[in-house]
């Protein structure tokens, strides 16, 4: 399941970016202008407030959320990181990060349980933007209901992850602490660029699926623009997207580094190296195949600058020691 969740997660987030590419310039997350959020000088959220979320639709929260349901992953990362550990009381069935959350109500996985999402009496629920279509009908239960449901932006950059931080605080009155999270993450950026800025570039690919559906990316990507901050040549960067790729033209673009995200593939840095024809390629020739946890990378959220360091790490061990 976590397989699917992931994989899912991964293409959702290569189509929301060639979408919003093809649209201009992304939806920003606005307030409406009879009903504020307003902010004073110790940026303490003013209630009633009215949000506009992902698709457009105007949220209004009368108060400070006490009791919040996370659908997804992501959402969860970020409220946690906000501080409200002891509001938040229904969570995904993947949640495994941070470890608070593993203990909190389950109410489902893709597709949520509108029943126990009800029992939990919540006066706010964060959707995503990402699986908003297929659950499109649960949500609707649950808004009319009478609870704020809130559908948040599928992050395509470092700076609309910021964004997606900065409008949880405010929306949650957790606004100083979402700047205490995003000026961290920025820092960790430039530590992570001033570490390679005097390397010699080397190739990588990445994988986020074992043979023989391996799925990687290309340009217009997430992963794309991580690969350029941490100054690392992208072996497909003729290609768009996520996309299939057979080992064939893997073993042909010779890579120096090999970046590996399946975690539910048991000792699969050497199932790659393994792989025939592999034996030839820069990267199992250097025993650089390198696994990195693939939700540091995938979850839009603070450990973002995480999966950064990660893979900066694995094509350029060096810089770090």
């Amino acid at each position: 399941m976590k397989k699917i969740w992931q994989l899912v997660s991964v293409l959702m987030m290569a189509f929301v970016l060639l979408v919003g590419c093809s649209q201009g310039d992304t939806q920003q997350s606005s307030t409406d202008k009879t009903n504020t959020t307003s902010q004073t000088n110790d940026k303490t959220s003013t209630y009633p407030m009215t949000v506009k979320d992902a698709l457009g639709n105007h949220i209004e929260f009368k108060e400070t959320p006490k009791r919040i349901v996370s659908l997804v992953p992501s959402n969860t990362e970020i409220l946690f990181a906000l501080g409200l550990e002891h509001e938040i009381v229904g969570v995904n069935d993947n949640d495994d990060y941070p470890k608070a959350a593993t203990k909190k109500t389950k109410i489902g996985g893709m597709e949520f349980n509108v029943e126990k999402v009800l029992s939990l009496k919540p006066d706010a629920v964060f959707a995503h933007e990402s699986n908003a279509k297929s659950v499109e009908a649960g949500l609707q239960q649950l808004k009319d209901a009478g609870i704020p449901v809130f559908v948040v932006k599928s992050a395509t950059s470092f700076e609309e992850t910021y964004s997606t931080i900065k409008q949880l605080g405010q929306i949650t009155n957790k606004e100083q602490k979402a700047d205490q999270i995003i000026t961290s993450m920025k820092e960790k950026v430039k530590d992570v660029q001033a570490k390679v800025a005097n390397v010699k570039q080397r190739t990588a690919f990445v994988e986020t699926a074992d043979e023989p559906d391996i799925f990687t990316a290309g340009k217009d990507t997430f992963m794309q623009e991580i690969f350029d901050l941490a100054k690392i040549k992208n072996v497909v960067d003729d290609q768009s997207g996520w996309f299939k790729i057979d080992t064939e033209e893997i073993v042909k673009r010779n890579p120096d580094t090999i970046i590996v995200m399946e975690d539910y593939v048991p000792n699969i840095v050497e199932k790659v190296k393994k792989r025939q024809g592999f034996d030839s390629i820069t990267a199992v020739k250097n025993d650089a195949v390198v696994k990195v946890d693939q939700d540091l990378t995938a979850r839009t959220g603070p450990r973002l600058a995480d999966g950064l360091e990660e893979i900066a790490k694995a094509v350029y061990p060096e810089a770090f020691k």
